[in-house]
């Protein structure tokens, strides 16, 4: 399922507009109505779930597996997991405080509502995080930190640094390079 969620572009400036001031609400809510969509179809199977992102998406599979334990396996791909630490790394520091209408030091709760490494505590799905080393956009460090809040917690994780890599990797080698990682990691805990 490859979902448009509350908060994406082609449905208009009012749907683009829909998750202002709530990354992983009703975004998340209609990701979950989509798994059930797809589970009561018979197209997917509710014990063999997999979720998976890469930027934003990356950033609602974080949150996903701190909301739920339905997926079995996750790999989140460049995620914002930490929104003060990323307005501080990133190269856009407005977008969040844009996004959410102040500065984190004048709301710091929904801050940190909507930021994965706050409710981190308790997550229990084996969860591959995958960065590029040369991410400015999303830095490394928001998959480091998800990673060992993790690692921590005794979660299967493991993560994977695509040397070179900017947002998105680049270079085929790279490309196959995180694809198989993923193959990889569905297959083990998905079979």
């Amino acid at each position: 399922m490859r979902p448009n969620p509350r908060g994406s572009s082609g449905y208009g400036t009012e749907f683009r507009r829909a998750n202002i001031k709530d990354w992983g609400g009703m975004d998340y809510q209609d990701l979950m109505t989509g798994v059930d969509a797809v589970v009561k179809m018979g197209v997917a199977d509710e014990n063999r779930l997999g979720v998976m992102g890469w930027s934003y998406g990356g950033s609602m599979t974080s949150t996903i597996v701190t909301k739920t334990k339905r997926f079995k396996a996750a790999s989140a791909g460049a995620p914002v997991t930490n929104l003060m630490s990323f307005t501080g790394t990133a190269d856009i520091p407005s977008f969040i405080p844009d996004y959410f209408g102040g500065e984190f030091w004048n709301d710091i709760e929904t801050y940190k509502k909507h930021s994965a490494m706050f409710n981190v505590k308790g997550v229990t799905t084996p969860t591959l995080i995958q960065h590029g080393e040369a991410d400015f956009r999303v830095p490394i460090s928001q998959g480091y930190e998800f990673y060992n809040a993790l690692k921590r917690q005794n979660v299967p994780t493991r993560m994977i640094v695509l040397p070179r890599q900017p947002h998105g990797p680049n270079e085929p080698k790279m490309q196959v390079a995180a694809m198989q990682s993923n193959l990889e990691w569905f297959d083990k805990y998905l079979r």
